[in-house]
């Protein structure tokens, strides 16, 4: 029999759900608009629809748990949502109990930057190593990190918030206040800003023609880049260098086997990696300079294939994950498209 999970992915802006094989396969999906303003019992209620419509159209699998990845701060040993800032009156809520109460099965919750980390270090770019950092570089940064074969947790589950390391001590204030985070520099929406500000309306640049006069955002400076165009290639330089930055940090910090990157930013990878190997080599100390700094896999589904393998790899050890997809040439999260973002 098919071992499979049901899986979620619990965003601000959308819910998504799905059946997942233990090779990592999405066998059914749905999603919604999050009700992220209308409290808890609301968001959870949509849980519970789209479980049933997801059970309804694979009646005959039956799944031996339910994973979630959830925005933080989370406790993930506890199963409790901590105080997240994209979902309305959520304080300390349960959401592992309640939803093993109301789906009748054994439920995990972990961090969806967590969650996308072990997606990928299962299935996608980090499947071999011991430790791997995984970035996703979107409308903020976040992050993940698998250390010696396990995620790394730290106290409550808030380890890891790589978006808000500092790496200098000018530019845009963060949203969480401070001035100099990695997230304020180097994310896509710190690219789009930088974008918006070198041109102005109807000046008759690509980027505002891509952008219909409107603010540019890092995936038209991605688009702009890939035509050729002077100004978007030069802002992606100086996006790779900021990103080369925060990863010899992370390096330093973690001595990971590989660096992943996801997220909306990384469909310019290939425009990218140059300078930020460039920059690791700059910055970083003899031995860290040769770790390898790789394209994520799974895109947009790497949040529901890592909320799964918490319960379908329940020993969370390197070993197994090694021995179980070995001799694969193939990632997993392949019945359904691979397209998209990671949510952060």
């Amino acid at each position: 029999m098919t071992k499979v999970a049901l899986a979620f992915d619990l965003g601000g802006t959308e819910l998504r759900a799905a059946l997942v094989s233990k090779e990592g396969n999405l066998l059914s999906f749905a999603a919604a608009p999050t009700h992220a303003a209308e409290g808890p019992e609301a968001v959870i209620h949509q849980i519970e629809l789209l479980a049933a419509q997801i059970r309804a159209e694979t009646p005959d699998l039956v799944p031996i748990g339910v994973g979630i990845g959830a925005p933080g701060p989370l406790d993930p040993e506890a199963g409790i949502v901590i105080a997240p800032p994209t979902l309305a009156g959520w304080y300390e809520v349960p959401l592992a109990d309640i939803l093993s109460n109301r789906l009748g099965l054994p439920a995990k919750l972990e961090n969806d930057a967590n969650a996308a980390a072990f997606g990928e270090w299962r299935y996608g770019a980090g499947r071999g190593a011991g430790s791997m950092v995984f970035v996703t570089v979107s409308t903020g940064i976040g992050g993940g990190v698998i250390a010696d074969g396990r995620i790394l947790h730290g106290r409550r589950g808030l380890a890891a918030e790589i978006g808000h390391m500092t790496i200098t001590n000018e530019g845009e204030r963060c949203f969480c206040g401070a001035v100099g985070c990695f997230e304020a520099v180097a994310s896509g929406t710190a690219l789009g800003r930088r974008a918006t500000a070198r041109t102005r309306q109807f000046d008759g640049s690509m980027l505002r023609n891509l952008s219909a006069d409107l603010d540019v955002t890092g995936r038209h400076v991605v688009e702009a880049a890939r035509k050729g165009d002077r100004q978007a290639l030069e802002l992606l330089d100086a996006e790779a260098r900021w990103i080369g930055i925060g990863f010899t940090n992370l390096l330093h910090l973690y001595s990971p086997d590989t660096i992943v990157m996801g997220g909306g930013i990384s469909h310019g990878f290939d425009l990218l990696h140059d300078t930020i190997v460039a920059t690791v080599r700059d910055r970083a100390m003899q031995a860290y300079r040769d770790v390898p700094i790789v394209a994520a896999q799974l895109g947009r589904h790497a949040g529901l294939v890592g909320a799964a393998s918490l319960v379908l790899w329940n020993d969370h050890s390197t070993d197994s994950a090694a021995q179980g997809l070995a001799g694969s040439d193939t990632p997993g999260a392949n019945t359904l498209a691979n397209e998209g973002e990671v949510n952060r």
